[in-house]
């Protein structure tokens, strides 16, 4: 995809390969996995930056959470005043093209450091080094069971 008009007015649209990158640097599922769950993801926005919350199943809402939470989407809600006066809620997930479009093409994440005076984040050369940095006992502290699944989309192995 040719990425040379990011400042025209139309939207970038997202491909399925830019997600499932995104998803593997990310998420750390393999291939085939991460090619299941942004076709999902594609499939509810189609060329909408916006799907409302409404239309999500409880597995499908989880999985937007983990995405929230690795800044590929981002919640938000709408107020609306209805005509006999109460308010309606409205929910929805909004996509986050340029985050994901950086992810896709480096998994590595930004870590901002607070005493830097002009609020610049420091990006971190090399991400193998973090995780070799933390002991057994870390990663013993955060397993999950084999046999139960964090989330339907994410299937452990």
């Amino acid at each position: 995809m040719n990425r040379k008009n990011q400042g025209s007015a139309q939207p970038e649209v997202i491909t399925i390969n830019e997600l499932s990158k995104a998803i593997i640097n990310r998420l750390g599922v393999d291939r085939k996995e991460a090619k299941r769950i942004a076709g999902f993801v594609l499939d509810l926005f189609g060329f909408e930056d916006r799907v409302i919350d409404n239309v999500l199943d409880l597995e499908g809402r989880q999985l937007f959470y983990i995405l929230e939470e690795e800044g590929m989407l981002v919640s938000g809600r709408e107020e609306t005043i209805l005509y006999n006066g109460r308010e309606w809620l409205t929910h929805y997930w909004q996509i986050q093209r340029k985050t994901i479009i950086r992810f896709s093409k480096n998994g590595c994440k930004n870590i901002k450091n607070d005493t830097l005076k002009d609020t610049q984040s420091m990006k971190i050369s090399n991400c193998v080094d973090i995780y070799s940095s933390i002991t057994r006992e870390m990663w013993n502290a955060r397993t999950i069971e084999k046999k139960k699944s964090i989330c339907y989309f994410i299937r452990s192995k």
